[in-house]
């Protein structure tokens, strides 16, 4: 085999990253203290940033920097500042997932490498294309993804001269990723800032099926599936990791490591995994990889799991023997695990005690004499940097260069890896002058061979985005529906309808398009989750509908959308949340408008800017999403006697149930048919107090009138609730307590706390 294989590691901070690089990591993505979804790494700072990237570098190990996080408007000045320190790094790229951090790099930060984040939720080919569009040079596939789907959408990538790269071990979320609230609506940390608290691991009531940790997942563990990956062209094998210790990166990518060396030298796999069972683990599935999603993916113990397996392992031999084993037996498993752990741990210690990320330390001196050039030599332990100038010394009381004019111009040296300890001024006579510019010259010489000989690029300012005017100058109202059954509401208001397409479709159904061909008054609203043949199936609707307007969630859709000339607008689940992301749509793709980001607060919306010609919308109410998931909820909720989730079940399957955490907080688990299971907040988000906050800003107020998400509450009357928020735009007094009276179970607390 001749094409390499990334094997690319986690680094949550500087003892981390040396473990990386010293088990053969080929990159490592790491974190600054600022703009990264794993805040609770340690991370590091940008001094310790380009440390790592030196030594890195070194070892012929690449540095990518987690940016992935969505952006807020008030941040742009701050993220605008550090990617001009970035530019002038050795970082090999940055992992975004703010489409307003797209518009940023391309316009004004080209150099950087752009990699696009598991929380872009990438998973067909339209999304690749959008993103290769605004800039990507690769992307993180969904973890969801089996690996015909990989091999697929890789061959699609490659065209479009992408790089993907796909997560082969490490926690696994239920949800999809960027499609996750439930930490944003039940704690206030959304997981789209990195501050995700793991709803999925809490544990609940115990449910009709006799579990406590009914959501939670065994880590994803690829070790076997090597020559399938090989075989899809993946360019990148992603290990999570970044809140885990040096320990545990050592010990899981120096076993990657092997298995890869392995099989690329012989084309066989190594069959021993026994020392990613000696760290932390909740035990391991490849079932989305093979497409199975059986209950085998869950586990009712969110916690390390080694010491269970170690045990299991000492059971089934002593069963070998038709023995049970005893206490003190595992007692002794107990000890040769922590042992054998230790051994783990001391071998990488001793690998990185002399890794140093330390600034090479430079003193410059100065040599003046009369009739000569200035010469300038830059002193570290390598070989000295000697620069002369151009012109030779001439005596000049009045414009001589003084010590303190010298160590004004040579303060300090614009290098990463480089830090200036001191000036020698011993061979500098007084009373001698030369051309300022030549002293610049020379200063920019020096900075050009520590910079590795790049030359440095200035600093960039940054327009901000000027508002422009809206498009409706008084709100109007829109409302989604998803049933046949409420087409009658088109009788009742003048407002725009959207109709929700399913997540799942029966291959060449024609029933949607039958619908909206029928009903030319809707508007078709696609959802963020299109994979494999739904996605086919939903770019068909779009094909025989061809609609003058749509709304999607789906990146990919709104790719084709654009190829076709179709007027499309960004879904709430696009997670928008500032004015370059809204100028990254229009500009690049002719978006019309966009939803503004229902996680963010009244202060974070209202200096958002639109671009020239835009909309603006806001959902006032809606039923509250916490998450989506490709595996199914009901298995370890109320039971279900299939033993995986078929093509079937995501057309036919209904179901509602309820899960209480041990906190007594109750959620509605909702399956719907064609759609994935969700699981939404008890109460629905009613914000009336938005139409008298941003009036000034958006075009149109958003109502869904969707059953989704309702569970066993009782169905609104949706006449009545179209009547009230009517009177509510048009500023009738009283509608708010109808409204309240209405919708009893409801909150706006997201409004409030924002991110």
């Amino acid at each position: 085999m001749s094409r390499k294989i990334e094997l690319l590691a986690p680094g949550g901070d500087v003892e981390a990253i040396k473990a990386a690089i010293v088990a053969g990591a080929n990159a490592v993505y790491c974190g600054l203290d600022t703009f990264n979804a794993r805040n609770r790494a340690s991370n590091l700072s940008l001094d310790e940033l380009n440390g790592v990237i030196r030594l890195a570098h070194e070892y012929g190990c690449e540095v990518f920097l987690t940016l992935n996080v969505v952006l807020l408007e008030h941040e742009i000045k701050n993220i605008v500042k550090l990617l001009n320190q970035l530019v002038n790094t050795k970082v090999d790229g940055i992992i975004v997932q703010d489409l307003g951090l797209f518009d940023l790099v391309k316009k004004h930060f080209p150099t950087l490498d752009v990699h696009a984040s598991t929380q872009l939720t990438t998973h067909n080919e339209g999304q690749i294309k959008f993103l290769s569009k605004i800039g990507a040079s690769r992307v993180n596939l969904s973890r969801e993804l089996n690996l015909e789907e990989i091999k697929t959408l890789t061959e699609v990538a490659h065209d479009v001269d992408v790089l993907t790269e796909v997560f082969v071990h490490g926690a696994l979320c239920i949800a999809f990723s960027g499609q996750c609230y439930s930490s944003s609506v039940s704690v206030g940390n959304s997981g789209n800032r990195g501050r995700c608290s793991q709803a999925c691991r809490d544990e609940y009531e115990i449910t009709d099926a006799g579990n406590r940790f009914p959501l939670n997942l065994k880590d994803n563990s690829a070790y076997y599936d090597l020559p399938e990956l090989v075989d899809a062209k993946v360019d990148s094998l992603k290990v999570e990791g970044r809140i885990k210790g040096a320990h545990y990166v050592y010990t899981v990518v120096d076993t990657w490591r092997k298995q890869i060396d392995s099989f690329v030298e012989s084309g066989l796999l190594l069959e021993d995994d026994s020392n990613l069972h000696k760290v932390f683990n909740r035990d391991f599935t490849n079932s989305f990889l093979k497409g199975n999603l059986t209950k085998d993916m869950f586990i009712d113990n969110p916690r390390d799991n080694s010491i269970n397996y170690a045990v299991e392992q000492a059971s089934a031999k002593a069963s070998e023997k038709a023995e049970q084993i005893s206490v003190v037996q595992i007692q002794e498993v107990s000890e040769t695990l922590h042992a054998d752990k230790d051994v783990l741990g001391n071998e990488m210690r001793e690998k990185i005690k002399f890794l140093d990320i330390r600034k090479t330390p430079v003193t410059i001196a100065f040599s003046a004499k009369a009739d000569e050039p200035l010469t300038v030599t830059v002193l570290s332990d390598k070989a000295p940097i000697v620069i002369q100038s151009k012109s030779l010394l001439i005596e000049d009381e009045e414009k001589a260069l003084t010590q303190d004019l010298l160590k004004k111009r040579f303060k300090s040296v614009k290098s990463a890896v480089h830090s200036l300890e001191g000036h020698n001024f011993d061979d500098l006579t007084p009373g001698l002058a030369l051309p300022l510019r030549e002293v610049s010259d020379i200063k920019d010489e020096i900075d050009f061979i520590l910079n590795g000989s790049v030359k440095v690029i200035k600093h960039v300012e940054v327009p901000a985005p000027k508002q422009q005017p809206k498009v409706n100058e008084t709100p109007t109202l829109s409302m989604l529906i998803a049933d046949v059954k409420d087409l009658h509401l088109c009788d009742v208001t003048e407002a725009d309808i959207y109709f929700k397409l399913p997540e799942s479709f029966k291959k060449r159904c024609n029933k949607y398009i039958d619908i909206l061909n029928e009903n030319p008054r809707l508007i078709p609203w696609f959802p963020a989750v299109l994979i494999g043949k739904d996605y086919d199936e939903a770019v068909r609707v779009l094909q025989e509908v061809k609609p003058e307007r749509i709304v999607t969630n789906n990146t990919g859709i709104a790719y084709k959308a654009f190829e076709m000339g179709i007027e499309w607008v960004a879904g709430p689940f696009m997670n928008t949340t500032n004015s370059h992301a809204l100028v990254t749509l229009k500009e690049e793709l002719n978006c019309a408008g966009a939803f503004i980001s229902n996680e963010i607060n009244k202060g974070q919306i209202r200096h958002i800017k639109r671009p020239e010609n835009f909309k603006l919308f806001y959902s006032i109410y809606h039923p509250i999403l916490m998450m989506t998931s490709r595996q199914c909820f009901f298995q370890r909720t109320v039971g279900c006697n299939k033993p995986s989730i078929e093509a079937g079940c995501m057309l036919k399957c209904e179901k509602a149930t309820t899960i209480t955490n041990v906190k007594g907080v109750s959620f509605a688990v909702d399956k719907q048919k064609g759609g994935y299971p969700s699981i939404y907040n008890h109460e629905q988000f009613l914000n009336y107090q938005a139409v008298k906050d941003l009036s000034g800003l958006f075009d149109e107020f958003f109502i869904d009138l969707t059953n989704i998400g309702a569970g066993s509450k009782e169905e609104q009357d949706k006449v009545e609730l179209i009547k009230h928020f009517e009177a509510l735009l048009q500023g009738v007094e009283g509608s708010e307590l109808q409204l309240d009276q209405l919708v009893e179970v409801r909150t706006n607390a997201q409004y409030i706390q924002g991110l």
